[in-house]
Parts: C-alpha cells; structure tokens; sequence
C-alpha cells in the first residue's frame, strides 16, 4: 500500500522527535513492501515566524489532501505574548478542527524497565495499560458563547455536547475495548452536570450495542485518585475533552516520563498524530530530547492509517527491547545511570531502527 503523509515538525524538539520518527516509520513501510510519500509543512511558531499565520493555507491544504498528518510540537516562550488566537496553539486547534477528528487516542502504559521512573510504586504501576479516549472537539474547548470581558471583569466558557457528539466517541470506545479487554469505564461529573448527566445517559444507551463490553461509570473526580491508587484496574477510558486532557497528562506518570507517551486523533477525514509531549525550548538542539514518544505515535500511524498492525508491533517491541538492554535518553536516567547507556536523541532513533530492522527482517522471512 502506499501512504501519504504529511509531517509537520513545528517548534523547539519537534524536528528532532520527529526525524527520528519518520526515519522509523520509513524502515517498517520499506520492509513490507510498501510506499511512504512524506510531505513537509511549516506549523506554530515556525510558520508565524515565516508565514505570520500558525496554520497556514497550504499546510492546511496539504493536510487534507493526506493520508495522514504526523505533528511534532507547537509552541515556544517567545509567542506568549500575542493573543490567544494567533499563537502556536491556534494553529493546533484550527488543525485538529480542520480534519474532524474527534476522539483523541493517549495511551498510559508501564514499561516494566522504567517503573523506578514512576513516582508511583512499582508494584502499582507494573502492568498498568491505560487507553484514554478523549473527545476532542466539544466542551469547554469549543462550546460558546464564551469570553473574557476585562471592563467588567468577568469571564465565561460553555460546556456543551450533543447526543451526536458523545454517541461517535462512545462507539470508538467500545471497539477499541473489544479488541483490547473488554472493559470501558466512562468519566463525567453527572452528580453536579447536565452536560455530564446527558454524557452518562448516552454512553450507556451506546453500551447495549456492546453485550461483550463491561461499562462502569466514575466521577472525574474520584477517577483522578483511582488511577493513582489502581492504574492496573482501567482498561479503556472514555470521556469528554477537558476531563480527559487532565486525566491523560496525570495518567503520564504511570510510564514515568511524557517522553514516552505517543497520541493519535482518529474519526475525521485525516487523523491526526503526535507524540503527547510539548515543544520543550529550553532542551532544544541540544541532543537531550526523548524520540520515543514521536517514535511510538510514529506505530500509531501504521496502525491506524494504514493498517499494518505487524509492522507498528514491530516498532513497539524494537521500543521495548532498547530499554530492555539498558538504553536511555537523559530524561529516563533520571540521575541514575549506573548501569545504564545514556543516548542522545539521534543515537537513540539508530538504535530503534536497527533493532526495528532485525526484528522486521525474521518477522518478513
């Protein structure tokens, strides 16, 4: 098959995650036999800087004329200043808005070789396997009216959803769950919200269509403690954009480092990938960035787009046998490198490829 993706790097780390990713991506597409087109287009900071726009036309353009599009970061110092409708983020939004996809893919995952990374036991964490799906386009994020009136100073953002609107994300929930272990726990805050009372009365009208997925529902705010306490206890998480943004980076700690965690937005025309960690300026060109979670989103992208689930497991296991024979990048030492090889992120996107090349290679004999 052949896919075409177009990849844009953005700001701060962004080209170096990403190149090591695309590299990656490229070596498992080339083993099966396949075709990888790759398009490049400015995003963020990089294109205000070039375009004076964070989404430019032809990025836009290009995204929707793609089988995919691979995010590296957005953001920097330099652009808090400018309003919020014209900063790197904006350009994100409008993105993410642009290609319909509305439910965000964040898996929470423990690595039993960085389980001393967790501020968590390793006894809690060891096992945990998480995945969140966030709605992505309704909510707070979204819903209006909203506004901050500085001469009166008052402020005010909508929360709302439509039947619609929770029904597609349920459904992406419960089918990912049956192919997974067979259990959805949906998150609201229905004893205080309508919006979270019309979310709970869908998902569970959603659930009937599922007979061999277990549903259980939680308050947002107990789920915050409970995936502390018990992480191993959540299979798939479903919920709606900004419980789900908190709960997802809270979840980060269970694998110990944001470094780790890819996403992918999937149910629009094009999806959407990125690895979940920001654009971190201040280690920037420096060799210090973790290429793992761009590397991992870069698997997300096989298997979702272009459904080559042997081909993405590859690059998962070439991941976790890296770690397996001691290779770090400095975010993973975390002080403590007895022992342990400590990599810069180009060395540790080679190290991924040839492990990736081995594996692909007895894998296609």
């Amino acid at each position: 098959m052949k896919l075409k993706l177009l990849v844009t790097a953005g700001d701060g780390i962004g080209p170096e995650v990403t190149r090591e990713a695309v590299s990656v991506l490229r070596l498992a597409m080339i083993a099966g036999g396949h075709e990888l087109a790759i398009e490049e287009k400015r995003i963020g900071g990089v294109a205000i800087d070039t375009d004076g726009t964070p989404l430019p036309a032809e990025t836009l353009a290009a995204a929707l004329a793609s089988d995919a599009v691979f995010l590296g970061a957005v953001g920097g110092n330099q652009y808090n200043a400018l309003p919020p409708s014209i900063r790197p983020e904006a350009g994100l939004l409008q993105l993410r808005a642009a290609l319909g996809g509305f439910a965000n893919l964040r898996p929470a995952f423990a690595f039993e070789e960085l389980t001393v990374n967790s501020p968590l036991r390793p006894e809690v964490v060891s096992g945990a396997d998480i995945l969140f799906v966030r709605e992505l386009l309704g909510g707070l994020y979204f819903g209006a009216p909203r506004e901050w009136n500085k001469l009166t100073g008052e402020a005010w953002n909508t929360m709302r959803y439509t039947n619609e609107e929770v029904v597609r994300v349920a459904r992406v929930a419960f089918q990912l769950a049956q192919k997974r272990r067979k259990k959805v726990t949906s998150v609201d805050k229905a004893n205080v919200l309508e919006v979270s009372q019309l979310w709970r009365a869908t998902v569970t009208e959603v659930a009937k269509e599922f007979p061999d997925v277990a549903l259980e529902h939680q308050y947002v705010d107990a789920m915050a403690m409970h995936i502390m306490n018990n992480p191993r206890g959540y299979d798939v998480v479903v919920t709606e954009n900004l419980f789900g943004d908190i709960l997802s980076d809270e979840a980060a700690v269970i694998t110990g480092s944001l470094g780790m965690l890819p996403s992918a937005t999937i149910g629009g025309s094009v999806n959407l990938y990125e690895p979940v960690h920001g654009s971190a300026p201040d280690i920037a060109g420096k060799g210090l960035a973790n290429p793992l979670g761009a590397i991992l989103t870069g698997a997300l992208v096989l298997r979702h787009s272009a459904g080559l689930e042997a081909e993405a497991v590859a690059i998962e296991t070439a991941v976790r046998k890296v770690l397996q024979e001691g290779f770090r990048t400095p975010d993973l030492a975390r002080g403590n490198s007895q022992g342990l090889k400590i990599l810069t992120t180009t060395e540790m996107g080679e190290q991924v490829r040839a492990t990736a090349a081995k594996l692909l290679s007895t894998q296609l004999a």
